[in-house]
């Protein structure tokens, strides 16, 4: 596959998935950005043409984490690392915070662990089968199915105290 079919198969799926793991859209676009050149960098060292969205999939997870963990680092140290990114989101310009059912969601999507909410995106928005998270991060499915109902019992309770 050319690079410019893997830029059109997976900008805008990457986007989101990117968008959901550092929220703001900014942050998004950028880590899009390296994304795409490390795909680039990438491509022609990339045997099995079956195994490209796992591939795109774990660069773009790797370099949101990378990210994340940047601004971590960045952050003063009286702040919470969830509340960074729900500051992130409140300042969003590309929010709809007239939406408030969709702002409180993503603010319980905010209160999971990155690995809990890289699952719960995974599986969720862009209905990943287990095996290819698996494949993705390394993780069993079994591990990934614990996970994934962790998480959703935690987003559901966050909405309903909220």
């Amino acid at each position: 596959m050319s690079f410019e079919q893997v830029l059109n198969t997976y900008q805008q799926p990457l986007y989101w998935h990117i968008r959901r793991m550092v929220v703001s859209h900014e942050d998004a676009q950028d880590v899009l950005q390296e994304t795409f050149i490390r795909i680039y960098n990438g491509l022609d060292k990339l045997n099995d043409e079956g195994a490209l969205k796992t591939w795109v999939y774990r660069i773009a997870t790797n370099e949101s984490l990378r990210l994340i963990e940047q601004r971590r680092r960045a952050a003063l140290d009286t702040l919470d690392d969830n509340e960074v990114l729900v500051n992130s989101l409140m300042a969003s310009e590309h929010v709809d915070y007239d939406k408030e059912m969709e702002v409180k969601f993503q603010r319980a999507l905010l209160t999971l662990s990155d690995q809990q909410r890289l699952v719960f995106n995974l599986r969720y928005y862009d209905e990943m089968p287990y095996e290819e998270i698996s494949a993705l991060t390394g993780s069993s499915v079994d591990s990934l199915k614990v996970t994934y109902h962790n998480a959703k019992t935690k987003v559901r309770s966050f909405i309903e105290k909220n």
